[in-house]
């Protein structure tokens, strides 16, 4: 008999006991006594069976896999949310299917949809904003899906977030003690997550009695290149500090900055907000808003679960607390 097609069967067979009992062994079930159990897994052992997941999803009408899609699986924001997902998954004992969208918004589409193929219990979301075009096939999927670390305005899914606005508040407030002139650096200000920070920038340039200047506000690829291409406009507006949305970005900045002998912060302050591993490896080391990464992509997995098992949910939009780290580059 060949190991592939060994089945539950040929085990309840050998151990002499029903197809049952074998499932509640293979299941962690603690209703089975410890000698059966020990005689069935002395079985599956020496017949090198193991379970088949796909047959038990179609009996069970569940994949126990969930499908997770990141617009770029290189920036360490996002790799840090999947690993938070990932350890949740594996606690609740669900695989993943991890879908890279590179930031196209029809290849996040069809990656989606993808991943409906493969019959998957549920999505996460990450990225930036939902888009139409997927807002129409996540009401027409009829499964679960989440969004970690990005806004969703209509509240159509569930979402893992902190406060944007109140977070970028109180950054900038920092910026605003001892400098007129403050950059807001961003990704599309057509993403709900970036209008929310715009509006914390702009309460807190109002609290400190400063005038909100367009020339200031900047668009960017959420990239390190982006952060060196820009740092000459940021310069040329007369900044003497700034207010970066993504770590990747503050970071080319920085180094564009000192390429150009601005000395940060004695010349130049910089504050980021997502306070992933880069934001400590810089030198300085930037201040940033202390966004808790790992447990958005954690709590937005567990929330998933609940919804997938119709578990009660007190809330679809869960706010996750913030701190603002203050280091090396402001005064």
């Amino acid at each position: 008999m060949s190991k592939d097609s060994i089945t539950i069967y040929d085990v309840a067979r050998e151990a002499n006991v029903s197809m049952a009992t074998v499932s509640r062994v293979v299941n962690g079930n603690p209703n089975v006594k410890p000698l059966t159990r020990e005689r069935v897994l002395d079985v599956i052992t020496r017949l090198d069976y193991r379970p088949n997941a796909v047959a038990r999803g179609l009996a069970s009408k569940r994949s126990t896999t969930i499908g997770v899609i990141i617009p770029d699986i290189a920036n360490t924001y996002f790799s840090t949310l999947a690993r938070g997902i990932d350890d949740v998954a594996m606690m609740y004992k669900y695989d993943l299917i991890l879908t890279d969208s590179d930031g196209d918004p029809l290849k996040e589409v069809r990656v989606f949809n993808n991943l409906l193929a493969k019959q998957v219990d549920g999505i996460v979301l990450l990225g930036h904003r939902v888009t139409d075009a997927l807002r129409v096939e996540i009401a027409r999927s009829r499964i679960p899906v989440v969004v970690a670390g990005l806004l969703d305005p209509d509240q159509q899914v569930g979402s893992v977030n902190i406060d944007y606005g109140n977070a970028t508040f109180d950054a900038v407030s920092l910026l605003t003690k001892q400098n007129q002139k403050i950059a807001f650096v961003s990704g599309p200000l057509i993403d709900p997550i970036n209008e929310a920070r715009l509006a914390g920038y702009e309460k807190a340039l109002k609290k400190s009695g400063l005038d909100f200047q367009e020339h200031l506000i900047f668009e960017a690829n959420y990239n390190y290149k982006a952060g060196l291409n820009i740092a000459e406009k940021i310069i040329k507006s007369g900044a003497t500090a700034a207010f970066v949305a993504d770590d990747q970005v503050a970071a080319g900045l920085l180094n564009s900055l000192f390429d150009q002998g601005i000395k940060v912060p004695e010349e130049f302050e910089l504050i980021t907000s997502n306070d992933s591993i880069i934001a400590q490896l810089t030198r300085p080391a930037l201040s940033s808003i202390m966004l808790p990464i790992y447990d958005l992509g954690a709590v937005s997995m567990r929330l998933l679960t609940k919804l997938i098992n119709k578990e009660e949910v007190d809330k679809k939009t869960i706010i996750l607390p913030y701190k603002v780290k203050e280091r090396q580059s402001t005064k």
